[in-house]
């Protein structure tokens, strides 16, 4: 080979060499571009993740949100904020007032075992009976089935004061109460289930609308305050004429006002003889 073929073909291969050089560096270029914006977008997405989980932490509750919406009361309330739920004997100059809480057993076995009768003095028209509805179990243990129990009578209240009444019997029966620390009134489908039981709400989509849209969450929240003003330790609870009085006590205040267990007056008039 001449001296001058020797010198092409070295200037030929530092030429290729260069060529692949400039090639890889532009590959390295690229690699290093598309690393740096997965990096970026890795950051920015981890941060945007934060930035939602802060966001979330930051939005109110769905019972905090509800103090802001507009009040809606049921039809059949009354009172300026529509916290006066009164079951019956609206005419009598007596009045007894119970309250309760949605969750609690107490209150079950009371209902169960007494609220026909406290219902049927009503009825009679022997007394006005008014009902305070609470939130005490949720604010102990957590969850909400006692709020968003009581939203659920809201929408009861608004299609009728009797499908109220027998709504509030059917939460509070063997049946459906569940235990204290089962939080199952927190679940729409489960009140809409009972509800199902209640012929006048059977099937009712505007009921069943309204219980799952919290139309009556706003009313709930005064609901409670309406409960918190009544000063209760613990539920049920009742005062007969504005005056505080043990459950034990209410067989005698009820004797007083004319209201005797089915039974209780032959048994006087046998007792008597």
């Amino acid at each position: 080979m001449s001296k001058r073929n020797s010198q092409e073909a070295k200037r030929a291969a530092r030429e290729r060499l260069q060529a692949e050089r400039a090639r890889q560096a532009k590959r390295d270029k690229v690699r290093r571009q598309v690393l740096v914006s997965v990096s970026v977008l890795g950051i920015l997405a981890v941060a945007g993740g934060i930035g939602y989980g802060v966001m979330k932490m930051n939005e109110p509750t769905r019972w905090e949100a509800a103090s802001d919406k507009k009040l809606v009361t049921p039809e059949n309330a009354k009172g300026k904020y529509g916290t006066e739920v009164t079951l019956g004997g609206e005419k009598s100059k007596d009045t007894i007032e119970v309250y309760e809480d949605l969750r609690c057993p107490a209150c079950a076995s009371f209902e169960q075992s007494a609220g026909e009768l406290l219902q049927k003095g009503a009825d009679d028209g022997k007394y006005k009976l008014q009902l305070h509805l609470g939130g005490i179990i949720d604010n102990g243990l957590g969850g909400e089935g006692s709020r968003n129990a009581i939203s659920a009578l809201g929408s009861a209240l608004n299609v009728s004061q009797d499908a109220f009444r027998e709504y509030h019997e059917k939460l509070y029966s063997k049946e459906f109460h569940p235990q204290e620390s089962e939080d199952k009134f927190a679940d729409n489908s489960y009140l809409i289930d009972v509800a199902n039981t209640v012929p006048e709400l059977k099937n009712d989509k505007g009921f069943q609308k309204d219980v799952e849209n919290g139309t009556f969450d706003r009313w709930t929240m005064e609901m409670l305050k309406d409960f918190d003003k009544g000063e209760i330790e613990g539920t049920p609870a009742f005062k007969v004429n504005g005056e505080l009085v043990q459950q034990e006590q209410l067989p005698n205040k009820l004797a007083e006002l004319g209201v005797k267990p089915e039974g209780a007056e032959k048994k006087d008039e046998k007792d008597k003889k």
